[in-house]
C-alpha cells in the first residue's frame, strides 16, 4: 500500500502509486526541448593529446629491491632512524595507553 500526506487532514492517508509518487497534485512533465549545452568548447581528439609527466620517474622497482633485501632488518624499520623513531613512539604510546587503562580509578 502507498501513502501520501493529506493536506486536508494533515495526516498520512492511503493512496494509489501514481498519487504517492506525485504529491500534492504535482505531475511530472517531460520537457520536449533539448537541454542547453553546458560547455561550449569542443572536446579534444585523441590525436591532440599531449603527455605530461606529473608523477616523475617510476621508483617502484628500486623500492622493491630495497625492501626485499635479506639483511635481517624488518620491513617497517628499513629506512633507518625515521622508521625507528616512529616505531618506538608507537610502542611507547601503546604500552602507556594500556597501563593507563589498567590502573584503577578511585574517587
Amino acid at each position: 500500500m502507498y501513502y501520501k500526506f493529506s493536506g486536508f487532514t494533515q495526516k498520512l492517508a492511503g493512496a494509489w502509486a501514481s498519487e504517492a509518487y506525485s504529491p500534492q497534485g504535482l505531475k511530472s512533465m517531460v520537457s520536449t526541448e533539448a537541454p542547453p549545452i553546458i560547455f561550449a568548447t569542443p572536446t579534444k581528439l585523441t590525436s591532440d593529446y599531449t603527455v605530461y609527466d606529473y608523477a616523475g620517474k617510476n621508483r617502484v622497482p628500486e623500492l622493491q629491491k630495497f625492501f626485499q633485501k635479506t639483511d635481517g632488518v624488518p620491513v617497517y624499520l628499513k629506512r633507518g632512524l625515521p622508521d625507528q623513531m616512529l616505531y618506538r613512539t608507537t610502542m611507547a604510546l601503546t604500552v602507556g595507553g594500556t597501563v593507563y587503562c589498567l590502573i584503577p580509578k578511585n574517587k
